[in-house]
């Protein structure tokens, strides 16, 4: 669960601000409680705890600045095409800060792979980061997002404008090819995501 150093009445009045109800707390030590999106925030004396399945849907409006994020993605794909899914996950430097697994359908490996770039920029994006610093093993992806090759699919060149797009909405923004090893967590939420299919 995500835990957000803040000012309990700031909290409150920016969930407000964004259409949350506030109700009182259910205990002596909660201060209140709200709902936005998926998620619930309880405040505490100076800490605001996130829950839900989209906790992201909070912190992203509790968030004081947007700061730097590392974004690892991955796709996986069993066949070319085939049954696909998607792999992300944001590090701060406070650790994980979200991750996430999603079943794609039968798609290519390239496809599902730019598909997981979308969703840990999408993710970005919503937690309110400013940077991001992408992190992939597809070299194909890292090196078409770049410049550096063609994009002669019309389905990527495709997926290559969305990224792009949502890239324009960071202040900055890097995109490096890793080794699978590095990128092993994204690789583990695809792969996941695929087996619970």
């Amino acid at each position: 669960m995500p835990t957000v150093d803040c000012d309990p009445e700031v909290a409150a009045e920016r969930l407000r601000e964004a259409g949350a109800e506030v109700h009182p707390g259910n205990t002596d030590h909660e201060l209140w409680r709200a709902e936005h999106g998926e998620a619930v925030a309880v405040a505490y004396d100076g800490t605001i705890v996130i829950q839900g399945k989209r906790p992201q849907d909070i912190e992203a409006l509790l968030r004081e600045e947007g700061g730097r994020v590392h974004a690892y993605f991955d796709g996986a794909c069993r066949g070319n095409p085939g049954p696909s899914a998607a792999g992300w996950v944001l590090v701060s430097s406070g650790g994980i800060v979200a991750e996430g697994g999603e079943r794609l359908g039968t798609t290519t490996n390239n496809r599902a792979e730019y598909e997981a770039l979308v969703r840990a920029l999408s993710a970005a994006h919503e937690y309110g980061f400013d940077e991001v610093d992408l992190r992939g093993d597809s070299e194909l992806i890292v090196k078409q997002v770049r410049g550096e090759w063609n994009t002669n699919d019309p389905e990527l060149r495709e997926r290559r404008v969305r990224v792009r797009e949502l890239l324009s909405g960071f202040d900055r923004w890097s995109i490096e090819h890793v080794p699978r090893e590095i990128n092993r967590r994204a690789d583990e939420l695809a792969n996941e995501a695929l087996d619970d299919g």
